[in-house]
């Protein structure tokens, strides 16, 4: 993975920032097309602030473990859950991490969530990943979301062009090869990262939600926009968003501190959880363990395993 320091990536963002406002029609055209139908300039960008560069563009991501409570069929169990956030140059039109610099490139603030938890005697582990824009003027670019355990394997992508474009690839019948489009809207998965980014401009209400990737495929749910009941609460240094989904019985609650870098300090997420005999509501819970900030790419020898103690992995 290469790694940019802060200097580059502020000049990544710049150069960015100055080659879109001044491209060619044919540029803004191809990029319209590839990033949702309408041109992204259009969106006014939000302004990063000395604060937010010192910590975002200092060449390293920040990594917080979690004491992780998973239901699954119908009981809790103990694991692990992993945040990575970082940021990155992402190229618009392949949606796929810049590697050099370019005038179409987009600055995202990329999030990658993992948890591994045991059921009886086999493994589960759980990836998503989320690209979304530091201008936080529009939907993320690209989400994808793969499950693995001993039954089989599970894999979902969308991504943002004129709508949201979805490929998803299960084992299970019914679900094993899809494509389909949607119509852009609130992804919940894009919400996390634009907690790290401002909070005060969260959406709020009565409010159509895609739900996670993970969730629609842990739980063989259709793939759409859900009616949900969005709220922000403050208590204290800490504040809580919730988005509650009636028709799937489901309410996530992320609790994060409400001063910046406005990290990620607990969630839960309380649905039905296994079928028949076994089905019941329960609530999923993950706490933080560590939290540290480290260039992990380059943290790949032998010797850098003192890190995973460090976060009580």
């Amino acid at each position: 993975m290469k790694s940019y320091n802060s200097k580059q990536f502020l000049t990544l963002v710049l150069f960015s920032g100055f080659f879109l406002a001044l491209g060619c029609k044919e540029r803004n055209e191809q990029k319209t097309e590839s990033m949702g139908g309408k041109n992204t300039n259009a969106a006014q960008k939000k302004a990063l602030s000395q604060e937010f560069k010192n910590y975002w563009f200092a060449g390293k991501a920040e990594i917080t473990s979690y004491e992780l409570e998973q239901a699954r069929y119908g009981e809790m169990r103990h694991g692990k859950s992993v945040l990575i956030f970082v940021t990155e140059p992402f190229l618009a039109r392949e949606q796929v991490k810049a590697d050099e610099p370019h005038a179409d490139n987009v600055p995202v603030l990329k999030l990658n969530s993992t948890k591994k938890f045991i059921t009886g005697i086999y493994p589960y582990s759980v990836m998503s990943s989320c690209f979304y824009p530091l201008w936080d003027n529009q939907h993320a670019v690209k989400v994808s979301s793969s499950i693995q355990e001993w039954c089989g394997q599970q894999y979902i992508q969308l991504n943002n062009r004129r709508d949201f474009e979805i490929e998803s690839h299960s084992y299970f019948e019914g679900e094993a090869d899809q494509s389909l489009s949607l119509t852009k809207g609130i992804l919940e998965d894009e919400l996390w990262t634009k907690i790290r980014i401002d909070p005060g401009d969260l959406p709020k209400g009565k409010l159509k939600v895609i739900p996670s990737l993970e969730f629609i495929r842990m739980n063989h749910k259709e793939i759409k926009a859900y009616d949900a009941t969005v709220t922000l609460s403050r208590e204290g240094s800490l504040s809580t968003y919730k988005i509650d989904y009636p028709e799937l019985q489901r309410a996530l609650k992320i609790t994060f501190s409400s001063a910046f870098p406005y990290t990620i300090e607990s969630w839960s997420e309380t649905a039905p959880s296994g079928s028949g005999p076994t089905s019941k509501t329960l609530t999923s819970t993950s706490k933080k363990i560590k939290s540290i900030t480290t260039a992990y790419w380059q943290e790949n020898k032998n010797s850098d395993l003192f890190l995973r103690d460090t976060l009580g992995l």
